[in-house]
């Protein structure tokens, strides 16, 4: 067997033991960059320094504890008062964790034209990073505004649906003066943070406790 071919075959484990970890309920509309967004050589360098395999439990993360999507009224990029919410709540999260990219998609329904629906899919894009700017979150790691326009509909309808007409924050990186920081520790890191935020305060409290005694 050539040495070539072992960490190849681990790389692929590792492939395999991501799509578990991420499943495959995920919602219309709701994709983690896979690293494909840009080309070949990038997808296997975030391969190689662990970035796609944090980025994917940041992610996971990130959906679970707040909602990842605002809807509009009809033809408008206007925020309400629930989108508002929503993305406060977003921001919120999104400042605990300066060393995340985020990557804002932009969605219509089909009524209108294709060019139209991509450049409102814009637009509403643009009006999330503005909310996110002012709240004091860097535009630097906004990375992306992406526009599916009317080509990916949550609801299969030719009529107005407001369930279509929507936005969708994800995680997608790290900045580029945290990747080299992406080794085996911060890996911990990132893990005990993600197991700690599902365990009640008393319990970490006692943990502590614990640790401090030299348990």
């Amino acid at each position: 067997m050539s040495e070539g071919i072992v960490p190849m075959r681990n790389w692929i484990m590792i492939a395999c033991a991501g799509l578990a970890l991420t499943g495959c309920n995920r919602p219309a509309g709701f994709e983690v960059d896979n690293g494909t967004f840009g080309n070949a050589t990038l997808n296997n360098v975030q391969m190689m320094n662990g970035e796609r395999g944090y980025t994917q439990i940041l992610g996971e993360r990130f959906a679970a504890e707040v909602p990842s999507q605002i809807n509009f009224a009809f033809n408008s990029a206007q925020l309400d008062a629930t989108a508002q919410q929503i993305l406060t709540q977003q921001a919120n999260w999104i400042r605990q964790f300066p060393e995340v990219r985020f990557r804002i998609y932009g969605h219509t329904d089909l009524v209108g034209s294709q060019s139209y629906n991509r450049a409102l899919g814009q637009r509403r894009a643009q009006t999330v990073v503005n909310f996110f700017a002012a709240r004091g979150i860097d535009r630097s790691r906004l990375e992306a505004l992406v526009s599916y326009g009317e080509t990916q509909p949550l609801v299969h309808t030719s009529e107005r649906e407001r369930r279509n007409r929507r936005t969708v924050t994800e995680v997608s990186g790290f900045a580029e003066n945290y990747r080299s920081s992406l080794d085996g520790k911060y890996a911990q890191v990132i893990y005990r943070e993600y197991i700690e935020s599902a365990v009640p305060s008393s319990a970490l409290s006692l943990d502590s406790e614990m640790a401090g005694l030299g348990q």
